[in-house]
Order: C-alpha cells, then structure tokens, then sequence
C-alpha cells in the first residue's frame, strides 16, 4: 500500500471496486472499505494519510482493484479544514436500463445525478458540493450487444469517458479501442455500444472547470509555485498536525469489518 504521506489543496475520490483499502489519518480517523465503497477525502489545508491494502484472505491472493480520483479545490476552498466522508456500497445509486434488444446497461452513480437518482452528498468543502458544478464519476457497465444513450451535461462542462475493460466501444458510431479515453461533447447526447459478445465497463468523469491557475508538484496542488513551496514548508514545520499512529503503515485487525471511525470517534459497523 502506500504509508504516511501527505496532501494539501485538493480532494482523493477513491473508489474500491475489488479488495479492500484500510486508511489512517492524522485527524484520526480510520475505516476499511471496498466491493464497491468510496471514501471521498477532503485534504484542504493539509492532512496525512496511510492508504494499505490488508492480507485478509490466507493462502490465496488478495487482489484489490479501485480508482482514485483527485479533484481540485478552487483558491477560496484550498485551505479549508479537511474533511473525511465514507459513502457505502450499499447507500450508492445504481441506474438499470434495458434497451430494446434485452441489452443491459448499469450506472453507478459514485458522485452526481442521473436523471432523479443522486449519489450521498459530497464534503461540504468540496467543488462538488457547489450546485453548478456538474460534477459526475459514474462507471458504466455494459453487457454483450447492450446500446445506451448518454444524456447531455450542462453547458460549459467537460466530460471524459475511460474504456477501462473489454472490447468493442462504439461512441455515436466511431469505435474506442480498449484501454483508451475521449472527450465527449456536453452539449448532445452520446450512443453507447457494445458491439462484442462479453461485457465491457467504462468510467465518466465530469465537471465545470474552476477555471483558476493550476499548480501541481507531488502530493500539492494549488494555484501558484510559491504556494507549492509554502506547502512544503508548512508540512516540514507542522507536519499537518502530526502522525499519532504507532507504525507509518497501519493495518487494521484482521476481523475488523468494513467500518469507519470519525473524527468524532462514531463508529459504523458494517
């Protein structure tokens, strides 16, 4: 996995597909998630985190799969209090849709909306959480010879699709070659195809762009380079509040479960 290291000007959207991630933070919050779970991290003004990847299953490997998603925080939010969020498998909307041939095809919707089905809330920092922002992390799955159409975003949004599984995408009917992206327009909507006898799966990412200086160097993104120095500095002199944890690489106990400890310590046992 990946032990202590720290962030500060953005926010970690990670979702587990397979396996499971055990995190640590030096706001002392903690959890185990995955099959599906998504922590959304807010690093704001500075935080440590420890993200491993635990050895549950004994004698046979412990695949984990997942994505993780950094999405800026515009300047008057770079410096906001972090802020750690676990949106459970079992809270995350899933749109079904049959066409007319008996193909499927399955939204999950981690972050957005889709039509009346909206993922849970976002940080309350978060650009996400700004009503104009149009942000979408879906991932979309597709059985053999299902079609779908792709609805319009707002105007002035950017969409990219990633075909991370399988073969055989058409978009409106110009075919994407596996392990590949593009950029969609916004402003029409898209046919999706699989025009292959297995399954295929994508994932959407969307949003208005804050449209503000970009600066990014290792674990820091902000607005400008002196910030980025700053950044360092601030993380060599306070260490973003210190590391309590009696290892940099904390796993947590085999039996432990999916939960999730907060700042405020409250416990949710899955």
């Amino acid at each position: 996995g990946f032990p202590q290291h720290p962030h500060r000007g953005f926010e970690t959207v990670t979702v587990v597909r397979t396996g499971f991630l055990d995190h640590s933070d030096s706001l002392g919050a903690a959890a185990r998630y995955g099959g599906g779970d998504v922590q959304w991290l807010t690093a704001g003004a500075g935080i440590l985190h420890a993200e491993m990847f635990p050895l549950l299953e004994e004698g046979r490997d412990n695949p984990v799969e997942l994505f993780q998603i950094w999405l800026n925080l515009p300047a008057a939010k770079k410096f906001a209090q972090p802020y750690f969020a676990m949106l459970w498998n079992e809270t995350i909307p899933r749109e079904k849709f049959v066409d007319a041939g008996g193909g499927k095809t399955t939204v999950t919707v981690n972050a957005g909306r889709l039509g009346e089905r909206a993922a849970p809330p976002p940080p309350p920092d978060s650009w996400a959480a700004q009503a104009d922002a149009d942000i979408a992390i879906w991932t979309i799955a597709m059985t053999p010879g299902a079609r779908w159409t792709l609805p319009p975003a707002r105007a002035g949004s950017r969409r990219m699709l990633y075909f991370f599984d399988g073969v055989g995408l058409t978009l409106a009917g110009r075919k994407v070659e596996a392990k590949h992206g593009a950029e969609l327009k916004v402003d029409a909507p898209v046919e999706l195809v699989n025009t292959s006898a297995a399954p295929i799966e994508m994932l959407l990412l969307q949003g208005r762009p804050i449209g503000e200086p970009v600066v990014q160097y290792g674990p820091f993104v902000m607005n400008t380079r002196d910030e980025i120095q700053q950044a360092f500095a601030d993380y060599r002199r306070t260490e973003f509040g210190g590391w309590s944890w009696s290892s940099d690489d904390p796993v947590h106990p085999r039996d432990a479960g999916r939960f999730a400890r907060h700042l405020a310590q409250l416990q949710h046992q899955l």
